[in-house]
């Protein structure tokens, strides 16, 4: 199991009540929530090894070189004393993330993050190298692209907290999409994704999108569509299309996750027991956490 876990503990922290805060006044929703998370779906799943994926970089510089709009809009505002490529993480939530580390570093479950690539680029990299088979939990449809029933790997998509998870697989895909996992790279290119700031192919949204590839395979087969005046491009297709052509020939690299990140040594197993007891009890008693991390213990024991 494959925990996309920004996308997690934002939705812990906009799911779990500020209220819920640490002895010395601390919002530790996000953290409480991430907790119960891990819990709940460790409980319902029973994995034989988890990673918890990080970003160490969440707009890659490689990714921005190729399309300077990806996630821009994400940028936190220039700041008097310069521009600064910090995300905009709401203020009670970013003093959350070390906790949650050394929480996560306390109970002995891996945490996973390289310089210069995202948590969906870790993810897409263990993906790869998995013999059997593969729950990637996420909040963003881009991992969708992972999905390969042949490999039994789907995308656990949360529909209400991770209690109700949409199950991801090649069928879902086509039935609501038109594309299977592989496909889904070239449909989320050519429609564009505002919240990545890709702008897509002007004109195309999703549903040309999925027609267009079930006429001509795929991005490389619409491609050859528009040099060729007997495809059955419409006048605008074909013209938005050559227009697009620079995009085109750099999104897929941006789109597609990396399956092939350097990643360090680390034990993917599930802990039984806390790597740290004494840590672990030390920031239970610190932030409040004491019935978030019992529970997780016990689910963690049986």
């Amino acid at each position: 199991m494959l925990l996309d876990t920004a996308s997690l503990y934002f939705r812990a922290y906009f799911g779990v009540p500020d209220s819920v805060r640490a002895p010395d006044g601390t919002p530790v929703n996000a953290v409480r929530g991430l907790l119960d998370f891990i819990g709940r779906l460790v409980h319902d799943h029973r994995p034989d090894e988890l990673v918890a994926c990080w970003d160490n970089d969440w707009r890659p510089q490689w990714r921005v070189d190729l399309i300077p709009t990806y996630k821009a809009h994400r940028v936190a505002e220039e700041t008097p004393a310069g521009q600064t490529d910090e995300e905009e993480i709401p203020d009670t939530l970013s003093p959350q993330v070390p906790i949650i580390e050394d929480v996560l570093a306390a109970l002995g479950i891996a945490r996973v993050g390289v310089t210069s690539y995202e948590a969906d680029d870790i993810i897409g990299t263990l993906t790869a190298r998995a013999k059997g088979p593969v729950d990637i939990v996420t909040g963003d449809r881009d991992l969708y692209q992972l999905v390969d029933d042949a490999r039994r790997v789907r995308v656990l998509y949360p529909l209400k907290g991770v209690g109700t998870l949409q199950l991801t697989d090649e069928a879902w895909l086509r039935e609501k999409y038109g594309v299977d996992g592989a496909g889904y790279v070239d449909l989320a290119l050519l429609r564009g994704d505002p919240s990545d700031g890709l702008p897509g192919v002007p004109g195309i949204g999703e549903k040309t999108a999925a027609k267009l590839l079930d006429a001509y395979g795929d991005l490389d087969g619409i491609m050859a569509a528009v040099d060729d005046p007997k495809a059955k491009l419409t006048p605008s297709q074909r013209k938005r299309l050559d227009e697009s052509r620079a995009y085109v020939a750099v999104a897929p690299k941006v789109v597609r996750v990396a399956g092939d990140v350097p990643l360090p040594d680390f034990d993917p197993a599930l802990p039984r027991e806390p790597r740290d007891p004494a840590a672990l009890e030390a920031l239970a008693e610190q932030w409040g956490l004491g019935g978030a991390v019992q529970r997780l213990l016990t689910v963690l024991q049986h």
